[in-house]
Parts: C-alpha cells; sequence; structure tokens
C-alpha cells in the first residue's frame, strides 16, 4: 500500500499572514536613470558570477511553489534587458502549481520583446511609466523614450493572454492636476489599468523626505472634480485600492505605502538578482540562498532557510515612524520592484 505525502505546511509568518506572493529579480541592471532610483552614472552592478543563473532561478522558484507561493512577478533593474528572458519564461510558465507570472518592465524592449514573452507564457505586465509630457518623462528617466515606451504597450495589446496591461506611475509634488488627468485619458482610451503609486524611501542617493510624497488621497480628490468613481472589491493581499470610471471606460488604482499602509495583509516575498532573499521591502537585510544553493544545499536545507526568514518577516515599515524608521540596505534597482 502506498502511503500519500502530505504536502509541505504553507509559508506563515508570526502575524499569521500566509505568503503567496514571490518577485524575482533577475537583473539589476537597467538602460533607465530614474531620478527617484539611481544617479545619472548608474550604480556598480553585480558581475555576472554573482547572478542567478536560469537553472538556479528555477529550482528556486519550483521548491517556493512547492511551499504554497502561487504569483511569480519577474523584475530588475529592467528585466527585460536579461539575455534570453522568454526561455526563463517558459521554464517557469511549465511549474505545477503556479497560478500567476508577471512581469515589471520600463516597457523600453516590449515592442521587441512583448510576442516572445506572451508566447513563452507570461500572463501579464506592469508597465512603469511616469509621464506621458516627453519633456517630463526624459528629465524623470534621463531618457528620451517615451515613444518607444508607448510603441511597446500598444504591442503587448496585440496579445490578449497579457491582460490586463497595467501601468504604474510614481506620483510626486512636481506631478500637475494635468498629468494626472493625462493618465486617467489613457485609462479610459486604452483600457489599460492606470495605477499611481506613492514615492518611497528607496532611491540611491538617500534623499527621500517625507515633503517629497503626493498622497494617493490627493491625487484622488483630484480626478473626483472630473469624473465619477467606483470602488473595485480588492483582492486579498492586493497593495492597490482600485475604482473603475462610472461608465465603464477604464480603471484606475491607488499603492499607498506612505499614507495608508497595507502591511497587515502583506503576503509577498522578494529574491533579488544575486539569491538573497528579503522578507519586505524595506528590509535591512537579507537571507543569503544563493551560497548555500551553490554549495550543494539540498532542498530540505533550503526549506530550512526559507522558514527562518518568514518566522522573521517584518511586521509593517517604518516610514512614518521619524528616527525609528531605518532605511533599506539597497535602492530600489538593487532589490527588484
Amino acid at each position: 500500500m502506498v502511503m500519500a505525502v502530505a504536502p509541505p505546511a504553507p509559508l506563515v509568518d508570526q502575524f499569521g499572514r500566509t505568503i503567496r506572493s514571490l518577485r524575482v529579480s533577475v537583473t539589476d541592471r537597467c538602460n533607465f536613470r530614474c531620478l527617484y532610483c539611481m544617479p545619472e552614472e548608474g550604480l556598480p552592478w553585480l558581475p555576472n558570477t554573482r547572478l542567478m543563473t536560469f537553472d538556479e532561478i528555477e529550482r528556486l522558484v519550483r521548491l517556493f511553489v512547492s511551499l504554497g507561493i502561487r504569483e511569480v512577478r519577474l523584475t530588475g533593474g529592467e528585466p527585460t534587458l536579461r539575455a534570453g528572458l522568454p526561455e526563463l519564461i517558459r521554464r517557469l510558465a511549465a511549474i505545477p502549481g503556479l497560478e500567476d507570472l508577471s512581469l515589471t518592465t520600463n516597457g523600453f524592449l516590449l515592442k521587441k520583446l512583448a510576442g516572445p514573452l506572451a508566447e513563452a507564457g507570461l500572463r501579464r505586465v506592469n508597465v512603469s511609466l511616469d509621464s506621458l509630457d516627453r519633456a517630463r518623462f526624459a528629465q524623470l528617466t534621463r531618457r528620451d523614450a517615451l515613444d518607444r515606451v508607448l510603441e511597446g504597450l500598444r504591442e503587448v495589446e496585440k496579445y490578449p493572454t497579457l491582460w490586463p496591461i497595467k501601468v504604474n506611475a510614481v506620483t510626486m509634488p512636481e506631478m500637475s492636476e494635468e498629468d494626472i488627468l493625462a493618465f486617467c485619458e489613457l485609462a479610459r482610451s486604452r483600457a489599460y489599468v492606470v495605477r499611481f503609486l506613492e514615492y518611497m524611501p528607496l532611491d540611491a542617493a538617500g534623499n527621500w523626505d517625507l515633503s517629497q510624497v503626493l498622497p494617493g488621497a490627493t491625487v484622488l480628490a483630484i480626478i473626483r472634480r472630473y469624473y465619477a468613481l467606483v470602488p473595485v472589491p480588492s483582492r486579498p493581499g492586493s497593495t492597490a485600492r482600485c475604482w473603475r470610471f462610472a461608465d465603464g471606460r477604464g480603471e484606475i488604482g491607488f499603492i499607498n505605502p506612505v499614507t495608508e499602509p497595507f502591511c497587515a495583509e502583506c503576503n509577498r516575498l522578494r529574491l533579488t538578482a544575486d539569491g538573497q532573499l528579503r522578507t519586505c521591502l524595506f528590509s535591512t537585510g537579507d537571507w543569503d540562498l544563493l551560497t548555500p544553493l551553490r554549495a550543494g544545499a539540498s532542498d530540505g536545507e533550503l526549506t530550512a532557510i526559507i522558514r527562518a526568514a518568514v518566522a522573521h518577516k517584518e511586521k509593517k515599515h517604518r516610514i512614518n515612524e521619524g528616527a525609528a524608521f531605518v532605511r533599506p540596505n539597497r535602492s530600489m534597482s538593487q532589490i527588484g520592484g
């Protein structure tokens, strides 16, 4: 008689949050130099020997899925700079039990890659796009590339399996009412889900302070002067609070980690490009998975590290707590968005 083997216990932290989502950075490199992320000259990049290989990423993702992870998002830096990305997508999409596989990108290379990524099994695309004004876009990214990004978005539209298309715009006090309304019209004209994201203290220069945050509630109030909105129920663990336009044309969302933290519902982990597990975007330390993996660790040994990390997952970030807040030891591009 064959005895049934019980599945591994799910990943649950000390505050009762079940971990379902994993963000995997595939590179720390980026072809933009966004003002709120990195200096104009860039950052010291990881040598290729320190990047997780596709085999290593696949093995770790399989392990995480066996422990209850159901959503994986590939990030960077800029993930489309990683050579052979469609092959990695193909390998991850074939993992039994993985329900959602998505990508966060600046969109610059999507015109070329949207088709291969869709055919490989990618299910969703999030595009970071902070302005629809060409001059403002160039100022923010230090690249005159708005037309390329918009072309990439239109290319994604050709592949119905890559749906919904989400556009993330970081809000800062310099963002004008005109900018905000332009994004609303993008959502209404192209059927994208446009989400406004508060600026967080993850800049490489360490210059962030609360005065640079444009609250999501302020943006919402501006939009409501011009449009009637209807709330959309949120999925458990979702970071965004979404609204649809009352006439049914388009949807917008708000990710407000500074003014309206959602830590109590956080269900995600992050894996950096060099194989370090982070339990919060604002963690001040990592749990090394790559070194033991390369030293021949078994799945059981790697699982023990993962469970120990989850057991120490932070209750919350402390962005609004003055001296109690300690900046993360890496910038956003080095962590993975």
